[in-house]
């Protein structure tokens, strides 16, 4: 038999030097199973970073904590997502002063005719480029909503009165990531409104890239939360910050660094959007704190070692700031 039952399974544990014992520690393995659970969270980012559990409590309270973050997480960054999903549709339409797709093509996304004039061929034909590329996922998102019969999207094409998806439907079934993308290919000048509009510091953001670098950063955190994979080590992380994504987090709050490897720049960065989008102080300082509990409620349920790989040493000094600052 090539597979273990649960018992199997807590006696290799067992073997392996995990503490884990009687009917609660059975069930709460049953629940989070042994490959999403135990071996999901045996280790800190990556494989080789094994966390020194000695008891199945330990591995349970560490994925307590990870279910916790997401369920802290969730509400904030959709409320990220809506708003400025929409402050960045309004920008489109103003500046495309139509709500046609097509219009939005010719007049806010940037394309080899459009360049600005010091760009070389090179570099025209690389905007050229990720123009078609934005066309064809836009195609396959709406062919994809009108397959599946998604009611917002076939009024358009089922209607002998409608002359086409308007841009304000297409942002309604964007994922993050096409939206990321789609305001990477705008153009400078409607990336600097859209920034402007929601009020991102953009003395250190001269290409005007912080406006989608920091909704991808946001995306990699949103979908591990969506897909209930691991959040708490920031394994989810696809992006290195660029100098701009890190001095414009570093001027707001007065911080020596930013380099979001750790969960708590997570914490910085939805702050931050919180409070350019009006969220008020109260708000965002209940959530900072219901973080630290959650943080200090697993520190307090595994051993020093453990906490020592998990929990970041200046954690507390930078939620610190962070409330100060806020």
């Amino acid at each position: 038999m090539g597979f273990k039952t649960t018992d199997g399974l807590m006696r290799h544990l067992r073997n392996t030097g995990i503490s884990i014992t009687g009917s609660t520690q059975k069930r709460q393995l049953m629940n989070t199973g042994y490959f999403h659970g135990y071996k999901g969270y045996r280790f800190f980012q990556n494989s080789r970073n094994r966390l020194p559990f000695t008891t199945y409590n330990e591995v349970y309270a560490t994925i307590q904590y990870d279910s916790k973050l997401k369920a802290l997480f969730y509400e904030k960054v959709m409320f990220i997502e809506t708003a400025v999903k929409n402050i960045a549709l309004e920008s489109i339409l103003v500046n495309t002063n139509s709500e046609n797709i097509q219009d939005m093509y010719d007049k806010v996304v940037g394309s080899y005719n459009n360049a600005p004039m010091d760009y070389t061929s090179e570099q025209r034909k690389k905007l050229q480029q990720n123009k078609l590329n934005l066309q064809n996922s836009i195609q396959s998102s709406l062919a994809k909503a009108y397959r599946t019969n998604n009611p917002q999207i076939t009024h358009f094409y089922d209607s002998t009165g409608c002359s086409g998806v308007p841009i304000w439907a297409l942002f309604e079934i964007m994922t993050m990531g096409d939206f990321g993308y789609l305001l990477s290919c705008l153009t400078y000048n409607v990336r600097d409104d859209i920034s402007r509009r929601i009020g991102i510091n953009v003395s250190s953001d001269t290409d005007r890239q912080l406006v989608f670098k920091y909704i991808y950063t946001i995306k990699d955190l949103r979908n591990a939360i969506a897909h209930n994979s691991v959040v708490f080590d920031t394994r989810f992380r696809n992006i290195d910050p660029t100098r701009p994504m890190k001095r414009c987090l570093q001027q707001e709050f007065g911080l020596p660094y930013v380099n979001f490897k750790s969960i708590g720049d997570y914490v910085i960065l939805i702050c931050y959007y919180l409070k350019l989008l009006h969220v008020s102080k109260t708000e965002i300082k209940a959530f900072v704190r219901e973080f630290e509990r959650i943080t200090e409620d697993y520190k307090n349920s595994v051993s020093s070692r453990v906490t020592a790989k998990v929990i970041h040493p200046d954690l507390t000094s930078r939620m610190n700031t962070l409330k100060n600052y806020l």
